[in-house]
């Protein structure tokens, strides 16, 4: 870099690196994918396509930054764990986030004919948003990872069901949403720490009626993440 009178705006850079020796996970997260997928026609409840192409963005992601020890989606997420002992970027966050989430937005878009062959892309792009979080243990690590999955988990029976009611049922959705709600209060259980025994099993109870049960062959990916 040049020498001059000007290097001076470089002291307003603030430093960011990770706590070291903690495991590093960077997030990146689908946004406005509500309405992308209202776009482009996804399936519902679960568009195989769509869960293919996270799949391949990731495995990108992964290739092109050894440092990343698993990885794990969901959704319209997915989670890059760097090793406790990572120096990639002196750790710091700007770095490591903006990497990880650039590397999996290209690579998303790159290879969206490759799944959607029929629906060419059209602005406003998919784009994703990150951050990261530094956790100090392995049990700590392992709680991020069952959180994930367990509301993967949680959303996936019941958007597996919801959509069920609505395509197999001939519900509307206001039917559909009345019919799986407990007591009316589905907002408490999503922000509650776990879901109710009872309700899962009223779930999966809709799920192995005749109406229901094919739904219940669906990959394992789709299931747990």
């Amino acid at each position: 870099m040049a020498n001059s009178k000007f290097e001076y705006v470089r002291n307003f850079e603030t430093p960011d690196p990770l706590l070291p020796n903690t495991w590093i996970v960077v997030r990146v997260d689908g946004r406005g994918f509500t309405k992308m997928c209202a776009k482009y026609g996804f399936e519902k409840p679960n568009d195989r396509r769509a869960l293919d192409l996270m799949n391949t963005a990731a495995k990108a992601v992964v290739t092109e930054l050894p440092e990343i020890t698993i990885a794990y989606g969901v959704s319209d997420e997915y989670s890059f764990v760097f090793h406790k002992a990572c120096t990639l970027f002196d750790r710091r966050a700007s770095k490591l986030v903006s990497t990880v989430v650039s590397t999996f937005t290209a690579n998303y878009v790159y290879f969206w004919s490759t799944h959607f062959p029929d629906s060419p892309l059209s602005p406003p792009l998919p784009s994703f948003d990150g951050r990261a979080v530094c956790y100090p243990s392995v049990q700590n690590l392992r709680d991020y990872m069952s959180w994930r999955q367990a509301d993967c988990h949680i959303n996936n029976l019941y958007n597996t069901c919801f959509w069920s009611l609505i395509q197999l049922g001939g519900l509307d959705n206001k039917e559909a949403e009345s019919t799986l709600a407990v007591g009316g209060h589905i907002a408490e259980l999503e922000q509650a720490d776990c879901i109710s025994a009872h309700w899962a099993a009223d779930k999966n109870e809709i799920l192995f009626l005749p109406l229901f049960h094919q739904l219940q062959q669906r990959a394992r990916d789709i299931q747990k993440g």
